[in-house]
């Protein structure tokens, strides 16, 4: 066999640890969509000497991570005393369970018969996971199914945005479940993963091993399941999968980017069963679980590093940085290794100007048409009341308090603030802007209201 060699893989679990930081430091590094599109599939297949085998599901994949990202890996990989020294990127490649030579494995090829345990990340367990009123129902159902007694769900399908935490909650799952049940065959893996392995099973004329394999689970887990929307073939397979594992009274535990009901292309049997269990969304993250998460990631550092944090810079962290978890624990490393380098405690100004992208990104999701729903839904009044030319003061001072929060929150400018609410003059603004200023100084009440009002929308 071409390129092969004769030494053999160490058991990929030696580098696991290792694997998990390298995931992690890069998961910050790069973009959710660049994660999403080329990484998150990526596995560790071996370890040979001082190089690190990682695979992932396509050649073209290999190629294009190879030209932009072969460096920056062997880099992450070679921190600290590491012995990894080298990087190769594999297409298809078997996660070895076993000193078999590297000889005998064909690495320029998808395998027969894919292996389709990946290694859980030993960072995502439940003791590591903060919960809130965000995603209390999901880390409930979670702990639920991986206990080791009786279920009355399945199967658990967990949604949300990107960065939310549901792969944490998956792998958090599969820890829990193998500690209760060492024997229990886990699988856990990604929608693409399960197509990719089943169009390689197919044109491999063994699509009975892969069947086998999947539906002997005890417990199995697909992340992100929207991946599979429009592919008919696959999703032939995934429905007849869920129905044997279900029946065989095994655990089967979904994620998505949305509730069943929104997936597009998705075929009504199969969105029917994924309905069938219990169905668990977990929403942006709320301040008070933003800071619980940034004060989490803190207390997990030397005190030398927590003390370089004070708490006004905590909570400027976590009532600014909104988008998601994955960015907010990217914004918490950040300010760290700011502060480390320069050996004193951060000021609120300073981490303005270090996490300057980030803010700006919120800036652009808070629209001034967001401000005024949410201000609407908050008093219970009509969204046509922002508009309107009503002057009761049920109506008038919500309106003012929009207007507040649109030139706090945007970078809209007085004129154009009003042209949105109902073509108002701009002094109206202005004049709406000095009167809430005014009255939160004065009324503590109305100033909490404001700030509650402010957590919504920055959600």
């Amino acid at each position: 066999m071409s390129g092969a060699h004769n030494r053999k893989l160490r058991d990929v679990w030696d580098g696991a640890q290792q694997w998990a930081d390298v995931r992690e430091a890069l998961q910050h590094e790069v973009s959710a969509r660049t994660w999403s599109s080329w990484f998150s599939n990526m596995v560790l297949a071996g370890i040979e000497d001082d190089c690190a085998i990682l695979s992932v599901p396509t050649a073209f994949g290999a190629d294009w991570i190879r030209g932009q990202y072969s460096e920056r890996l062997r880099m992450l990989w070679a921190k600290g005393d590491s012995p990894i020294t080298h990087v190769r990127i594999v297409a298809g490649a078997p996660i070895i369970e076993s000193d078999t030579p590297i000889a005998e494995i064909d690495v320029s090829a998808p395998p027969a018969v894919p292996l389709v345990d990946e290694v859980l990340n030993p960072r995502y367990t439940f003791d590591r996971f903060v919960t809130g009123k965000a995603n209390e129902l999901a880390y409930c159902a979670a702990e639920t199914m991986a206990s080791g007694g009786e279920i009355s769900f399945n199967p658990l399908f967990l949604h949300g945005a990107t960065g939310v935490g549901k792969t944490h909650l998956m792998h958090a799952i599969g820890w829990a479940y193998r500690a209760r049940r060492p024997d229990a065959k886990i699988i856990y893996m990604s929608a693409e993963k399960f197509m990719f392995e089943f169009v390689t099973a197919m044109r491999a004329k063994d699509t009975l091993s892969f069947k086998s394999r999947l539906r002997g689970a005890d417990l199995m887990m697909i992340d992100d399941v929207q991946f599979v929307g429009g592919k008919d073939t696959t999703q032939e397979e995934l429905f007849h999968t869920m129905n044997e594992v279900i029946n065989a009274g095994h655990r089967l535990v979904i994620s998505a980017d949305r509730s069943p009901q929104d997936l597009d292309g998705i075929e009504a049997r199969v969105r029917s069963r994924l309905c069938w269990g219990l169905v668990a969304d977990i929403n942006p993250a709320e301040y008070e679980l933003r800071l619980n998460i940034v004060r989490e990631k803190l207390a997990a550092r030397p005190a030398a590093e927590q003390a370089l944090v004070p708490d006004d810079v905590v909570e400027f962290v976590a009532r600014k940085v909104s988008a998601n978890i994955r960015e907010l624990e990217g914004a918490v490393n950040r300010i760290v290794a700011f502060a480390n380098t320069r050996r004193r405690p951060l000021d609120i100004d300073q981490a303005r100007a270090l996490l300057a992208d980030m803010l700006r990104a919120n800036t652009r999701r808070v629209t001034v048409d967001r401000i005024q729903r949410q201000t609407a839904d908050f008093f219970n009044i009509k969204l046509s009341d922002m508009m309107s030319a009503r002057r009761a003061r049920d109506i008038a001072r919500p309106r003012q308090i929009a207007m507040y929060l649109a030139k706090r929150m945007t970078p809209r400018s007085f004129p154009d603030i009003g042209r949105r609410f109902g073509g108002r003059d701009h002094t109206t603004v202005m004049h709406a802007v000095k009167r809430i200023e005014a009255l939160r100084a004065d009324d503590g009440e109305l100033s909490a209201d404001i700030d509650r009002l402010e957590r919504l929308i920055d959600l």
